[in-house]
């Protein structure tokens, strides 16, 4: 039987609300470093200060500032001893404040001579410099950075606590293009993710696909329209709950939301423009919900042009930053050359006829 859309499209908001029913964050993992990168920090971990003690910046000698006042090419102070030579990172001798360049000390002779005066601190990294006492670090409910992953292993950790939702892929035969562009944009965002392939484009192919599932999303890709061919959405059915199938959003109009035992599912389309409106309309939000990730970032500019829009329909429209201001690069279909340009999108609820020229509008960035 060949799928069908229904009378009247399903609102987004309703949608969105049916598929995070009963949906909540999952339960935080401790991972090794490499692999926390992108994932939803489960904590907010302070750390003590680094560096724990003084260390040299810069390889040469070690030396007491306060004794060297006056020293200079044509006055070299006379050392009783010969200093300490440092390389880069070791722990400053006992009542060393400063380091000196080779050049700075002659140690060529019987008797060593200081040729400059020093600085308290200079080509010194200081106790605590780097991080200050109980600096929080990853927290919660922010994405893990290098920069995060950087304090942490200076403070000497192997492992963080995040939340990583484990999303399992079905490919549908004819998306694998836009299989790979979810995918990876699943990976940035730090998702555990596994992918299958239907053997074919028929229910029952696609069902099987779908398998026993040990996941907390699933998304479907392609078959979600109403093509001969089309069956993603009754495989869906089969093995579930379809909540939705018809979305008032453009792109992103044959999409579906379901329940698969406690799993929610998302039928993408496999065009790649309506699959990636519906993956920010959807599946970000479920991501988020499931991450327990704070709001992401909007940045708010001026339009540089209208953005009119249909009532009644949820539209996304493609953004380019140009002169401090938001270029508009597509709004319902989307060619791929937009969707490689663009800089954000920008959701315009159902309720509006778009945006003025000038107005300011907030918009989600396409890599924060």
């Amino acid at each position: 039987m060949t799928q069908r859309l229904p009378p009247s499209l399903t609102p987004l908001d309703t949608a969105l609300a049916a598929l995070l029913r009963d949906v909540g964050p999952t339960a935080p993992v401790e991972l090794p470093l490499a692999e926390a990168i992108g994932c939803i920090a489960a904590g907010t971990l302070a750390i003590a200060a680094y560096p724990p003690h003084d260390l040299a910046a810069a390889d040469g000698w070690a030396l007491h500032a306060n004794d060297l006042v006056g020293a200079s090419a044509y006055s070299p102070l006379p050392l009783t001893a010969a200093p300490t030579w440092v390389e880069a990172g070791d722990a400053m001798p006992e009542g060393c404040d400063c380091v000196l360049d080779a050049d700075a000390v002659d140690a060529s002779g019987a008797l060593v001579q200081v040729l400059a005066e020093g600085v308290p601190g200079e080509g010194v990294r200081r106790a605590g410099s780097d991080i200050g006492d109980d600096t929080p670090v990853a927290a919660e409910g922010h994405p893990v950075s290098p920069a995060v992953l950087l304090l942490a292993r200076a403070a000497g950790l192997d492992r963080l606590s995040v939340r990583r939702p484990r999303l399992c892929i079905v490919n549908v035969s004819g998306a694998t293009a836009t299989l790979h562009m979810i995918a990876e944009i699943a990976r940035a965002a730090g998702l555990e993710m596994q992918t299958r392939q239907a053997a074919a484009r028929d229910a029952a192919s696609i069902a099987q696909a779908l398998g026993e599932l040990a996941c907390d999303l699933v998304v479907t890709i392609g078959g979600s329209g109403v093509g001969h061919h089309d069956a993603a959405v009754t495989a869906l059915a089969e093995r579930g709950d379809v909540l939705a199938h018809g979305l008032a959003l453009r792109p992103g109009r044959t999409a579906a939301v379901a329940r698969l035992g406690k799993v929610p599912a998302v039928a993408l389309p496999g065009s790649p423009d309506h699959a990636l409106a519906t993956w920010f309309a959807l599946v970000l939000p479920l991501v988020d919900h499931l991450s327990a990730r704070l709001p992401r970032r909007q940045v708010t500019l001026p339009l540089a042009r209208k953005v009119a829009s249909g009532v009644g329909i949820a539209e996304i429209a493609l953004l380019a930053e140009e002169h401090k201001t938001w270029m508009l690069l597509a709004v319902g279909e989307w060619p791929l050359q937009a969707i490689a340009r663009a800089d954000a999108w920008l959701l315009i609820p159902a309720s509006h006829e778009g945006f003025a020229a000038g107005e300011p509008v907030d918009a989600y960035l396409m890599q924060e």
